[in-house]
């Protein structure tokens, strides 16, 4: 067996060691209750010693106290509050370089691939005090996952495939001790880890809680009884929203630094600090310092933007528009402005749909010389200094450097301003220009329009108006046309987008292939291809051409057995994907504007702001102090 055991980082071993001479301390807050009688000592509610995480913290030693004041808009923002204060079993690194353990201590691999033992910290407690155990874990894979209790689907990372013949296997689970259980698949599963740090982070329920109300235990009527006491009006909403959305409900017990203390329906809802969290500082303090989180209710997004610079909202994430009244009154208001990294591979881009209805137009989409007279008819220095004020680079649609797959030279394909070779690769294709020698025709003679679809908002609408201008210029007339939400949806699945402006963000195709890999309705370049791949062939558009080495390339990401079968796999298909440009950009990734009190401090400079790191939970909000 090739040992392969994740104890922490190797710094965080030297804390450990240095924290065995340590004494623990604890909030006062919390020592009061300690000395009430009402809280068991703090040695009593962690780990034990050596199973204690240890967390250095970003510039110093914090100071126990305060309440960090947030914005939301109420319970359908409860992503906002849970990703922040997410603990999973592993989480990425915060340079996004793999997984780390996190509720999990460790784990051990075998040569394969196929079996996963994960040891957890012995001695770890719920939020309520009960012991934390393997059995938790087991408990959510037998009765809340596999059974679509809380109304998800088994999480495709549990799968395993047969790269012959495509067979999907459900993994099995295994009870080893109260503190180690076994993960075994039945084909080769080398990202599985990294695959439940994305999927199913938590992979833990509390069994002692969901004993007394879930159907299954307690019976159909008093489970009603239950879901009418939680204000539901079915036993499937109380499943979903406590089994899923648990962190909002006080009565919930988590192993998160911070708990619901109220209704999440209330105008302020607060999470309190979790007495039994399970994470210190290298001097010895239970974490987290901040006593609580406050998350004000809001009426929209202007009211973030006023409460941060009157000082009344704390921490907040705007998009690059924003950056100049920001950055204006950073003083005045007593808040910094972090640049945050993100995975977007640009701020503005068009994706032309390659399965498009219009006989005409398809053959013009997947012609590339057409794709790359769109892209060297725009001025990106213009474009970027009038939509966004120079803060993002005149450049194509690429992996930014530094992430995994950046292909060396793809930011500066077809980004030259050149109308006059744009002009002549039309004729070349054979695109007539009308009688009135205004706009150019399809080569039939037909009238030629380009319909860009796009969500309206200050960049789109002033970022689709130079791309008409830069396109009229070179002869092709421009239909732009705004879509909500909902019919931008509708649109999308029924192939009926044309040119969509849409960004793609990846970090990690071999994990996230959704924007580049065809393999179901998501993103307007590969229209319904994806209908095709995930129906079988049953509906949608057939692959052809280049998006078939793209698949081809996908369907051995399932097989691989280590990482460097998956870099090179993950490589193939981007430089598909780049030398093809089925999506165009036209101005670089904008940063994520993370605003924060000039008071807090360890709070990173530097944090990979993306859903899969969990945005500012990324930043490690339980190290957060006011000074």
């Amino acid at each position: 067996m090739r040992k392969l055991t994740l104890l922490l980082l190797s710094v965080l071993l030297v804390c450990l060691a240095s924290l065995a001479a340590a004494e623990l301390k604890e909030a006062p807050m919390l020592a009061e209750l300690v000395a009430a009688g009402t809280l068991p000592p703090v040695e009593e509610r962690m780990p034990v010693e050596a199973d204690i995480l240890v967390v250095e913290p970003e510039d110093e030693i914090g100071q126990y106290g305060g309440a960090l004041q947030l914005a939301w808009k109420g319970s359908n923002d409860r992503w906002w509050a849970g990703k922040m204060t997410e603990e999973p079993l592993f989480r990425f690194k915060p340079d996004g370089s793999g997984v780390e353990p996190n509720v999990a201590k460790g784990y051990d691999v075998n040569e394969d691939a196929t079996v996963f033992t994960i040891y957890l910290r012995e001695g770890m407690r719920w939020s309520d005090g009960m012991p934390f155990t393997a059995k938790d874990v087991l408990f959510y894979w037998d009765h809340l996952l596999t059974k679509e209790t809380f109304g998800k689907s088994i999480y495709e990372c549990y799968y395993s495939i047969d790269p012959d013949t495509g067979e999907k296997a459900l993994a099995s689970f295994e009870l080893v001790d109260d503190y180690t259980f076994r993960v075994t698949h039945k084909y080769p599963s080398a990202q599985f880890l990294e695959r439940v740090a994305i999927d199913n982070k938590w992979l833990f329920a509390p069994a002692h809680f969901h004993e007394k109300v879930l159907a299954e235990f307690i019976g159909e009527e008093e489970a009603l009884d239950v879901a009418a006491e939680w204000g539901f009006n079915d036993i499937a909403s109380l499943g979903k929203y406590t089994g899923y959305y648990y962190w909002t409900f006080q009565q919930i017990p988590t192993l998160r630094a911070w708990v619901a203390s109220n209704d999440h329906e209330a105008q302020k809802f607060v999470m309190m600090r979790n007495p039994y969290y399970f994470k210190t500082d290298t001097a010895g303090n239970q974490l987290p310092y901040l006593d609580q989180l406050d998350f004000n209710k809001i009426q929209d997004d202007s009211h973030i933007e006023l409460g941060v610079l009157s000082g009344d909202v704390d921490m907040a994430v705007f998009g690059v528009d924003k950056f100049t009244i920001l950055k204006e009154n950073e003083q005045k208001g007593g808040y910094r402005v972090l640049n945050y990294g993100s995975t977007d591979w640009t701020s503005f881009s068009i994706q032309l749909n390659q399965t498009v209805k219009d006989d005409n137009l398809r053959a013009l989409f997947r012609d590339i010389r057409f794709r790359e007279a769109l892209s060297i008819a725009v001025d990106r220095e213009e474009f970027v200094n009038l939509v966004y004020d120079g803060l993002v680079d005149p450049i194509q649609i690429s992996i930014p450097e530094g992430l995994v797959n950046y292909q060396e030279g793809w930011a500066q394909r077809w980004a030259q301003y050149d109308p006059q070779k744009a002009a002549d690769l039309l004729d070349e294709i054979g695109l007539p220009w009308d009688a009135a020698k205004e706009y150019r025709n399809n080569p039939d003679g037909s009238e030629l329009t380009l319909t860009i679809h796009y969500g309206s908002n200050t960049l789109n609408d002033m970022g689709t108006e130079l791309l008409k201008k830069y396109f009229n210029e070179v002869g092709l007339n421009v239909n732009l046309k705004v879509l909500d939400g909902a019919l931008w949806n509708e649109m999308k699945y029924n192939n009926e987008l044309e040119i969509a402006v849409e960004t793609i963000a990846c970090f990690n195709v071999t994990l996230r292939p959704e924007t580049v890999v065809p393999v179901r309705v998501l993103t307007p370049w590969q229209g319904h291809y994806g209908e095709w791949v995930a129906t079988g062939g049953a509906s949608g558009v057939e692959p052809e051409g280049d998006v078939v080495k793209i698949l081809d390339a996908w369907k051995l990401v399932s097989s691989a057995r280590t990482q460097e079968e998956l870099d090179r796999l993950g490589d193939e298909i981007i430089k598909v994907f780049a030398e093809n440009n089925w999506v165009i950009g036209y101005a670089g990734p904008a940063p994520k504007l993370a605003v924060f009190d000039a008071r807090l401090i360890n709070v990173p400079e530097h944090v990979i702001y993306a859903d899969e790191f969990r945005d500012l939970g990324h930043a490690r909000p339980f190290q957060f102090s006011f000074k």
